[in-house]
């Protein structure tokens, strides 16, 4: 039997690649309205400008129509850096999709559990931090963990990591905090089903699946890379991709950003202390010297416009 979503209306909190993406195929795909917010006034018509974009690429590639894009379009608001999280006070759900930080997303959730009704889902996109961790940041203040409201506010946390390009990328992974209620989990499914994608489900153990086996393979290229020397960028890359018949090296899947390689990598590091996950000191020094990858323009590989 299908669980109903029961996503009305949903806030997406982060307008970067992520965020823009989600909020994408939320509104084209599940068709709700999505209220997208950021603290950056800059980074909301950046996003906006390439949701556009996007829009207008699948219109000329005959993938939806002009009215469908239309649609889509017109059910995106956005909720500026003025009015804050007070905006996403009536939503069903939010997705939040900004750096991975712990800090900076338990500040987040405990902002969210304040402001948003409670009933709300408090969903994070987060791809290696614990959601466990997340979920004990929107107990209230002065509340205890065992207490009903305690319970009620944790229990709406769940993670919903989607892959990027979040339009193009089939899958998202579903984890539970230890406190995520069965109905929250169930919600979170059926919405991630709506937006056109398979689902996963995973433990919440650093890195989930995904991340867990992705990042010691980019790191693993790193190392042959720089320092043993085992061969070229092109030959690594290579070699997986016509031997192993991946679609991509590993060391172009640090397109997605190696400033987010590393942290991820440092995550699972931090959260297992198992050298086979610290990090290499190549990745290390790529990010000291803003070498990000795709979003920047220069990492392994030269990346134009």
């Amino acid at each position: 039997m299908s669980i109903a979503h029961g996503i009305r209306t949903l806030g997406v909190l982060g307008s970067g690649q992520m965020g823009l993406g989600i909020a994408l195929v939320s509104a084209l795909r599940a068709k709700v309205p999505v209220l997208l917010h950021d603290r950056s006034a800059d980074q909301l018509t950046k996003g906006l400008t390439f949701m556009d974009r996007l829009l207008e690429k699948d219109v000329a590639k005959g993938r939806i129509s002009a009215d469908d894009a239309k649609d889509a379009r017109a059910r995106v608001s956005v909720v500026g850096p003025e009015v804050g999280l007070k905006g996403l006070r009536d939503v069903d759900m939010v997705v939040e999709a900004v750096s991975e930080s712990l800090s900076l997303k338990r500040s987040i959730f405990a902002s969210l559990a304040a402001e948003l009704r409670p009933g709300a889902i408090l969903a994070t996109n987060t791809s290696s931090i614990s959601i466990t961790k997340i979920a004990a940041s929107a107990i209230p203040e002065g509340t205890g963990a065992a207490s009903d409201a305690g319970k009620a506010s944790a229990g709406r946390v769940v993670g919903l990591h989607f892959f990027n390009p979040v339009p193009v990328m089939k899958l998202v992974e579903l984890i539970s905090a230890l406190q995520t209620t069965p109905d929250t989990l169930d919600r979170a499914r059926a919405f991630a089903v709506a937006c056109g994608k398979e689902v996963t489900t995973s433990k919440d153990v650093p890195g989930f699946v995904s991340n867990a086996l992705l990042m010691p393979f980019i790191n693993e290229a790193c190392l042959c890379l720089n320092p043993l020397g085992t061969a070229t960028r092109d030959d690594i890359d290579t070699t997986l991709k016509l031997g192993m018949n991946h679609p991509m090296g590993p060391l172009q899947l640090g397109a997605i950003g190696l400033d987010t390689c590393l942290a991820i990598q440092q995550t699972l590091y931090e959260g297992t202390r198992d050298s086979k996950y610290r990090p290499s000191v190549l990745l290390e020094r790529m990010v000291d010297a803003q070498w990000y990858g795709k979003k920047n323009g220069k990492g392994f590989y030269e990346y134009k416009e």
